[in-house]
């Protein structure tokens, strides 16, 4: 019976101090980077970018993809999707064709990915990280 004039206290207090710190912003450059963090990331909170964003990776791609001319001859055709990881210094690592179309033309997709200039990096709790990203390159023949 006596605690039953405490409850509204310490339901104030309570409700006081959740909306303190629900206004309360982290401040993620306190946390430190740790440069031996060698973990890639599938997904991350600020994605790596090409630099210029999507329209000016697909000016390179249409820029640089070189149709190889025994595919052409052959008629191949298909998308590949070129997986690799963005470092944390943008630099592009670990190039493959995740899921290929034609030998001819996974080995131009990923020489295209490897010449890449360095990206803007992929970004988690407020740290620049290793991140996985996959693209996919269409060789189409017109007719």
């Amino acid at each position: 019976m006596k605690m039953l004039p405490l409850i509204p206290f310490l339901l104030s207090m309570f409700l006081s101090a959740c909306a303190l710190f629900s206004h309360k912003k982290t401040d993620y450059s306190e946390i430190p980077n740790n440069q031996n963090d060698t973990a890639v990331y599938l997904i991350v909170e600020v994605q790596a970018q090409y630099p210029g964003g999507e329209e000016a990776l697909m000016k390179y791609l249409a820029k640089n993809v070189v149709y190889p001319q025994k595919a052409i001859d052959a008629n191949i055709q298909g998308t590949v999707f070129v997986e690799f990881v963005v470092e944390k210094d943008g630099s592009i690592s670990n190039v493959k064709a995740r899921k290929g179309a034609h030998p001819l033309l996974d080995k131009e997709a990923e020489r295209v990915v490897k010449g890449m200039p360095n990206w803007e990096p992929g970004f988690q709790r407020g740290r620049m990280v290793r991140s996985i990203f996959i693209i996919p390159i269409l060789f189409q023949l017109t007719k």
